[in-house]
């Protein structure tokens, strides 16, 4: 019969919560980000923009880059802890949609950065630089896929409609 400790339950619990808190920040910091971005650039007022911009920026590196590497690190230990395999379809699914967010994510932290300079550039004029539209459209296309992909790997991790060893 197989018995458990209570350490073995409190690790393994310990890892559950910073894996769940990990993947709360990502998705809360994204949706809070995009909102912010969002409504400060439809304002057009360059001054917004480049706070916001700025904010954004600095969020990315204080939140949302460091719940990812929880997320990364936790969910391969939880792997290893629950024994699931890492060459089974619901991981394999699970690890190809990480990867889709993080080739959504890098090339946002890009334009986020364009997007910064571009505002601080206005700063003297009335109106923001027309490259901030299609910069942004950009950044929301992919922000929403990334998005999307979230929410796929949310209901993987909660159904695990799909092999696991």
């Amino acid at each position: 019969m197989f018995t458990t400790s209570a350490s073995q339950v409190d690790s393994y619990l310990l890892l559950k919560l910073l894996h769940i808190g990990s993947a709360v920040v990502v998705a809360g910091t994204g949706t809070g980000i995009a909102f912010f971005m969002f409504m400060a650039y439809r304002v057009g007022n360059p001054a917004a923009f480049a706070v916001t911009t700025r904010h954004v920026v600095l969020a990315d590196w204080l939140f949302t880059t460091p719940a990812i590497i929880v997320q990364a690190v936790t969910g391969v230990l939880l792997m290893l802890r629950l024994g699931y395999s890492f060459q089974s379809p619901w991981f394999l699914l699970v690890a190809g949609l990480f990867l889709f967010v993080g080739l959504c994510w890098v090339p946002v932290i890009f334009i986020q950065y364009k997007l910064r300079n571009l505002a601080v550039l206005a700063l003297d004029k009335s109106e923001l630089d027309p490259r901030c539209r299609k910069l942004m459209r950009l950044w929301t296309g992919l922000g929403a896929a990334a998005l999307c992909a979230i929410v796929a790997i949310f209901w993987l991790m909660l159904f695990k409609p799909l092999p696991v060893l």
